[in-house]
């Protein structure tokens, strides 16, 4: 198991780096961190650490390789929950690697999830199958997002393709919407990111958003700049505000919208120098409790001059 792997620092220890959680005019845009970054610590820890740089909640891996791994999620998820709890912060929103109802996870991850109150779950990504054109792909895929959202509704929980730049389904909007259209939005949508919409329709990503706004329940949030290296220009990952990201432009629209529903802060840059990766647990500790207070303060300050 991942988290009996990790590491634990006192809670005493980390007391002196707590922030107060972000404050919104609308509840339902509660600010969450993915998980993915903090696998080195334990439950305990991460909850500490993430309560401890002020967010409101976390977005937990339960996938593979996550912080609870699908096959003991029974056991593990009750255990990560109640520990996030205990810090003060929510759960309201998991990561997984689910594709489709009949998976042999799938319905004991939901039905567990559900049973803790988590509301929200993103789904796993999908290949294109290169023997068949786009559309016949997606009306191949249709029956198994039909039976999936059947099982939402069952268990009362809404998942969420996202949308992420590459050749995969997903990576256009486009084809996300088109799996979706006939589907109730309450059960199955999309996690809307706007990092990847930005990668993929540097200015289109506005159509795409109108497009898919009905499906969206919770959406991603981080940044992204170009770079060339290697003898090709390639997206790199950024701190927020430090990027190509139309963020001004995208909080307005989510305003006018209404979109509302969990944030998920990805940290997908470096947090360490290559020096720090040897460092002290409470050295490693602060560096990313600074980090990530850094990207929340960018952030705060982003939706408060769009008044959300």
């Amino acid at each position: 198991m991942i988290a009996a792997a990790g590491v634990h620092l006192p809670v005493s220890a980390m007391a002196r780096f707590r922030t107060e959680p972000m404050k919104t005019q609308n509840d339902q845009r509660k600010i969450h961190v993915f998980s993915k970054p903090l696998q080195w610590l334990d439950y305990e820890a991460m909850a500490e650490t993430v309560a401890a740089a002020g967010f409101d909640g976390v977005d937990l891996t339960v996938r593979p390789g996550g912080h609870v791994l699908p096959e003991r999620v029974q056991d593990d998820l009750p255990r990560a929950v109640a520990a996030i709890r205990q810090a003060g912060l929510r759960v309201e929103m998991i990561t997984t690697a689910i594709a489709e109802a009949r998976e042999a996870q799938t319905e004991s991850i939901l039905k567990t999830a559900s049973a803790l109150g988590i509301q929200y779950y993103r789904m796993g990504w999908i290949d294109y199958d290169a023997a068949l054109g786009i559309i016949e792909n997606l009306e191949k895929l249709k029956p198994r997002f039909r039976d999936l959202a059947a099982l939402n509704q069952h268990y009362q929980i809404h998942g969420a393709y996202q949308n992420h730049a590459s050749v995969k389904v997903g990576g256009p909007v486009w084809d996300i919407w088109y799996l979706l259209r006939d589907l109730d939005p309450r059960w199955l949508g999309c996690q809307y990111d706007v990092r990847h919409a930005t990668v993929e329709g540097a200015n289109s990503w506005v159509l795409g958003l109108k497009l898919i706004s009905a499906h969206i329940k919770t959406t991603v949030i981080k940044d992204f700049k170009w770079t060339h290296r290697e003898g090709a220009w390639r997206e790199e990952s950024c701190p927020l505000g430090e990027g190509m990201v139309d963020f001004n432009k995208y909080f307005s629209m989510v305003k006018a919208m209404n979109l509302a529903g969990p944030l998920s802060v990805h940290f997908e840059y470096p947090i360490f120098e290559t020096s720090e990766e040897n460092a002290s647990l409470s050295a490693k500790t602060q560096k990313v409790i600074a980090v990530m207070q850094k990207d929340l303060q960018t952030l705060r300050g982003m939706m408060m001059q769009a008044e959300l």
